[in-house]
């Protein structure tokens, strides 16, 4: 009887802890959509490579996702559309084509693109629930984003969207 109350104990407890935002975890609103993320951890890697990263941008006169309306004013209610979408671009386009000949920037965007898969995974499953819908104003967005980044040798469009990793970082930390 007092294994099955230890055995009790620890089990509650383990549950308690996988619910619990971790260190540094924020919960981000997007829409119906609530998500924890590392945002500490993200911009901390983000910020070690990013002069890096940036210098490799050959371009600097245009932007892929600070275009005049690819971010700015998004709906409440698209947030988790157009989120959903750029966790997808990041992860299947963006750091696929981010090799460096330096290791440790490499790893540093491993690390943050093992983050994203991460949350590409949780907004997955609001999007199966049906709580991330997609409406015009969204799909019309990203869209933008897409044509921007497609404009671009594929290389330098992926070096230029993750040289502006803190555009998208600052943008879901307005979230309401």
């Amino acid at each position: 009887m007092k294994g099955s109350h230890l055995f009790l104990c620890l089990f509650s407890m383990c549950c308690w802890v996988n619910l619990m935002p971790t260190a540094g975890n924020k919960i981000l609103h997007f829409g119906a959509c609530r998500v924890s993320m590392s945002m500490t951890e993200i911009r901390a890697g983000f910020t070690a490579i990013k002069a890096n990263i940036q210098a490799r941008d050959p371009i600097r006169t245009l932007s892929i996702l600070s275009h005049p309306h690819s971010l700015h004013k998004v709906n409440s209610s698209d947030r988790c559309c157009i989120t959903h979408h750029l966790f997808n671009f990041y992860v299947d386009k963006v750091f696929k084509h981010c090799k460096t000949e330096d290791s440790y920037v490499n790893r540093k965007i491993s690390s943050i693109a093992n983050s994203f898969l991460s949350m590409k995974r949780k907004l997955e499953q609001c999007h199966e629930q049906n709580q991330c819908l997609c409406g015009q104003e969204s799909t019309e967005k990203f869209k933008q984003i897409l044509a921007n980044y497609e404009g671009l040798n594929v290389t330098n469009a992926a070096m230029k969207s993750l040289g502006e990793l803190d555009i998208l970082l600052d943008w879901m930390e307005k979230s309401p």
